[in-house]
């Protein structure tokens, strides 16, 4: 742990992850558990979705078309794509517009999570005005973890400042020496917070804390990590992990993230042969229930990687990328080509209606989310 008890435990209890008292813990039961019981089936679906959003510049009317789209199919979270270097004030204007995809549920509003890839170094897609340029992380692991935590708080609040609630970051990813960058999706992009997992996990916690000063969440990635693969499932199918097993000490970094904070793990695409040489991470529920779920104790909400446009997944239909992903035990499917909304949203309401364990997935992932949410501030409960 990073020697931050007292600070960690208040931030815990700040976003709901240990409520301080049983009361709150059954009010917010109550409140999110009414609100679930009003949604419809396709509110319900919507909610599973963060679905890729363009704030290039110039792209304002492509992005409001592209919000009418995820609109009628009640997408309830976006990730925004950039690169995009107008500024807080401009990204301010886009997240406004974003903010339409809220849905009402009876008297209560549910806001969208909005977030982004805000990482630093090569990773950063939004800059100019307000916004900081983040060294990579590679050279934030070369600080201490307390410069760290106080200047991901600034980083965070520039988010929010810019009505981002919701960062994909920390990359928990541990490469070794020797891999470094030889690791396509990590190392070569020096995207690692150092080369040990204590260096990583001392790192990523104390960038969650950071993030927990200023109220935007944050998300562990990529689990059970890519630091010892060669390929990067962005751009080459079949990438496959051959060292990490469930008793892996690269998984302590995750088990450390978790107790931090942070709301959000994102699952890779890379296939596991010490965990499950049948099928991919993302679509597995050994990975998912087995090594994250029952291994680590983590109970919030599990992301996907992109099952979108990444090459690791196109030898399969989109429709079935989604649904893999649920039956696996994942929660929020997540897509940058937004034009598979449709097809997605549509083949997981279908499947549910006559497949009773989809169903009650279905049910637990949406209660996840909207838990996710409320530590955010996006769910004002009436009561």
């Amino acid at each position: 742990m990073t020697g931050a008890e007292s600070q960690q435990g208040n931030t815990q209890a700040e976003q709901g992850t240990r409520p301080p008292s049983a009361a709150p813990r059954r009010s917010t039961a109550t409140c999110l558990d009414r609100i679930r019981s009003r949604m419809s089936p396709a509110q319900k679906v919507g909610q599973l979705f963060v679905a890729g959003v363009r704030v290039r510049p110039g792209s304002e009317g492509t992005t409001a078309q592209s919000l009418d789209a995820l609109g009628n199919h009640h997408v309830g979270s976006v990730i925004l794509m950039g690169p995009n270097g107008a500024g807080v004030s401009a990204i301010k204007a886009v997240t406004e517009r974003v903010g339409l995809l809220a849905q009402t549920v009876g008297d209560n509003r549910i806001a969208p999570l909005i977030s982004t890839d805000q990482e630093g170094g090569q990773v950063q897609p939004l800059r100019g005005p307000g916004f900081t340029d983040i060294p990579s992380a590679l050279d934030q692991g070369s600080w201490s973890e307390r410069r760290l935590r106080r200047q991901a708080a600034a980083w965070a609040a520039e988010l929010h400042g810019a009505g981002i609630n919701l960062d994909l970051a920390p990359v928990a990813d541990v490469v070794s020496s020797d891999m470094g960058r030889a690791n396509g999706p990590i190392g070569r992009y020096d995207r690692q917070f150092g080369y040990t997992a204590e260096a990583v996990s001392g790192h990523s916690a104390a960038f969650i804390q950071g993030f927990q000063q200023a109220g935007v969440l944050t998300t562990l990635k990529h689990f059970p990590g890519l630091g010892s693969v060669r390929g990067n499932t962005d751009t080459t199918p079949q990438v496959t992990d051959t060292v990490v097993g469930r008793d892996s000490r690269d998984l302590t970094v995750f088990r450390e993230g978790i107790a931090s904070g942070a709301r959000f793990v994102m699952v890779s695409l890379a296939t596991y042969t010490r965990i499950d040489p049948a099928h991919q991470a993302v679509f597995s529920p050994v990975v998912i229930e087995g090594a994250l779920r029952k291994d680590l104790g983590f109970d919030g909400v599990v992301i996907s990687d992109d099952l979108g446009n990444a090459a690791a997944v196109q030898s399969m239909p989109p429709t079935q990328r989604a649904l893999a992903f649920l039956r696996a035990g994942g929660d929020l499917v997540l897509t940058v080509n937004a034009d598979h909304i449709p097809a997605m949203t549509s083949a997981v309401l279908n499947a549910e209606r006559d497949q009773p364990a989809l169903r009650a997935h279905v049910e637990a992932s949406v209660r996840r989310i909207l838990a996710a949410k409320r530590a955010a501030g996006l769910i004002h409960c009436a009561h």
